[in-house]
């Protein structure tokens, strides 16, 4: 009986022993595991922190160059009435299809997510046919220059729905979707008509609209090219 007590309680010990060392070795491994997720993860976001450094710097020297051509530009023209009203004619045309950055009154427009105890979740977001729908309303009271999230909006510019993102440029951007538009305050602000767009998407979105006497809209960073369009030859 004494034998049988003792084995009892050695066999109980032993599973003991060995329960415990295969709890020890799975809480090894799981933090082996959150170990190697976190390296991972520090990497990453060591790699995005690097790129969007060289980024940074990259637009820098960008800017600088055209600064430095923009002076030779200017140098070059000076005294020459001919090329000086073709350098006032490139600036123009630079202002009208987004290539340089634009200042004055206009209007500052955001949208963002509503609340999320709406029947279908999907009804309270913003989607791309919502900023769509308030760009051409904006156009069509007039503004001059428009950009969404600092993205300006030229005519080669697509707005598309990404996942939970928007698109604008190639470029995601979430909301909440800061639209700036210049042009005459009053005239922009009449998108908050009664029967406009936006007093639609205020119904389940929110909305803010604000004028401005001081809006500043960057210029259009990425490649404009014309693969289909020619010239005419007369």
């Amino acid at each position: 009986m004494t034998k049988l007590k003792n084995s009892l309680v050695l066999g109980i010990m032993c599973f003991a022993l060995t329960f415990g060392i295969f709890l020890q070795m799975r809480t090894v491994e799981n933090s082996n595991v959150k170990v190697s997720q976190n390296y991972e993860e520090n990497n990453l976001r060591a790699e995005v922190l690097k790129f969007k450094e060289k980024y940074d710097n990259e637009q820098k020297l960008l800017a600088k160059a055209e600064n430095e051509l923009e002076k030779e530009r200017e140098s070059a023209t000076k005294n020459n009435s001919e090329l000086e009203d073709a350098e006032i004619s490139i600036k123009k045309a630079n202002k009208m299809i987004g290539l340089s950055e634009v200042k004055g009154p206009g209007v500052i427009v955001t949208l963002n997510d509503g609340q999320k105890n709406m029947a279908n979740v999907m009804d309270s977001i913003v989607h791309d046919l919502d900023i769509l729908s308030v760009i051409y309303e904006l156009k069509n009271a007039g503004a001059e220059a428009i950009s969404i999230n600092d993205q300006r909006v030229v005519s080669t510019s697509a707005i598309l729905c990404d996942g939970n993102v928007v698109r604008i440029n190639n470029e995601k951007v979430g909301a909440p979707f800061v639209i700036k538009a210049i042009g005459l305050p009053e005239s922009l602000a009449a998108l908050e008509r009664p029967g406009g767009y936006l007093v639609y998407l205020g119904r389940y979105a929110e909305i803010s609209l604000e004028k401005s006497n001081d809006i500043t809209i960057p210029k259009y960073t990425g490649k404009i090219e014309f693969n289909y369009a020619k010239n005419l030859d007369r």
